[in-house]
Order: C-alpha cells, then structure tokens, then sequence
C-alpha cells in the first residue's frame, strides 16, 4: 500500500503502517547522524521532537553567499547512512517524540520495543537514490549545531512527497529484516 503522510506525524498517522507499506513524506524532516544523536541525548534538542520525522543521513550541501551576507544552502544529494550506529540513542529519541525514522540497515531490537511503545515506524530509504531523494527537498529550512560538521548537523528540510521509503520495522513489532533472516536460516544459508 502507497501511503502519502504529512509532518508533523500523529501516533494514528504512523500506527496504521505495517511492514512492506511505501510511504511518501511531505512538510519538515531533519537529519541526524551520530554525534547529533549523541547531543541530543546529552544536551537536549534545538527542534521540537514531537511527531518528528528523523533521517539518518549527512546530505551533500552547496552553499553560496546570499546578497545580505547570510549563506545559502541547496541540499545535492541526500542518501541515508548505516542506522545501526544509533542504536544507542534511538530510543530515546522515539520516546521524546520522534514518529518516523528513516536510514538502512534496520535497528536493534531496544528500537523496535521503543517502535511498538510510542506507535512509530522505521522507513528504509534506498541507497544510490540521492539525487533522487535531494529532488524532493524544496528548501533547507535551518541548520543545527553546524559546529558537528557538514554531515553531522542536524538539517532541518522542506520536502514533498520524499521517497519511495519502505516500512520495514512497524509498531505492532513487524521486522522485515528479521523476516528475511528468518527465511535465509530457514533454507540453510549461511
């Protein structure tokens, strides 16, 4: 099923998902890798989490001059990065609010109990489609904690209809990675 969801996202908006779903975003996403996960655990959010849609990824950034001296920036090319890496702070950040997560790799089992709890979604967005999800973004809304770095500051994004993502962890505790697993033990390879 083709779902079509607009930020900020509601439990109802994210609960009725179930793995396999395709889900297209519109309105404000953010970005966080790493060290802003890990920031943001120690030392609070600078957005509001509360039906928030989180991205792993670090986007490839123009950045130009504007004529009043502020800094323009265009996002090239935006690609979700290993969510695994999270794992630590996931949670946390589901339990403050956060409705979607987007990334690859699928997340640890702390996660999807968080998932199930706060009747949210982990979405897989597709590697080698960067150019495709950056033709999504109509405007960089903000930048945070640009001190982290290009990749690890937390971008705030304007986007329509961003995707194709995948529900692939869902909060009645469906898990296609744990799926496929499954299958592959099943048949015997290893």
């Amino acid at each position: 099923m083709d779902v079509k969801l607009k930020t900020p996202l509601s439990r109802g908006d994210t609960s009725k998902l179930k793995v396999k779903d395709i889900v297209y975003v519109s309105g404000i996403i953010y970005t966080a890798r790493d060290s802003a996960h890990k920031r943001i655990v120690e030392d609070g959010s600078p957005v509001d989490l509360g039906g928030a849609v989180i991205f792993h990824a670090g986007p490839i950034i123009n950045i130009s001059d504007k004529s009043d001296g502020s800094k323009d920036y265009r996002v090239v090319g935006i690609g979700p990065t290993t969510s695994g890496r999270m794992n630590p702070y996931e949670p946390k950040l589901i339990d403050a609010g956060v409705k979607a997560v987007i990334g690859k790799g699928g997340m640890d089992g702390e996660t999807l109990k968080a998932l199930k709890r706060n009747g949210a979604v982990f979405l897989t967005a597709v590697g080698g489609c960067a150019a495709l999800y950056a033709k999504s973004i109509k405007h960089v809304d903000n930048v945070h904690w640009l001190d982290l770095g290009i990749p690890e500051a937390i971008w705030e994004l304007e986007v329509i209809d961003f995707g194709p993502l995948f529900v692939t962890m869902d909060s009645h505790g469906g898990n296609l990675y744990e799926q496929v697993k499954r299958k592959i033990s099943y048949r015997g390879i290893h």
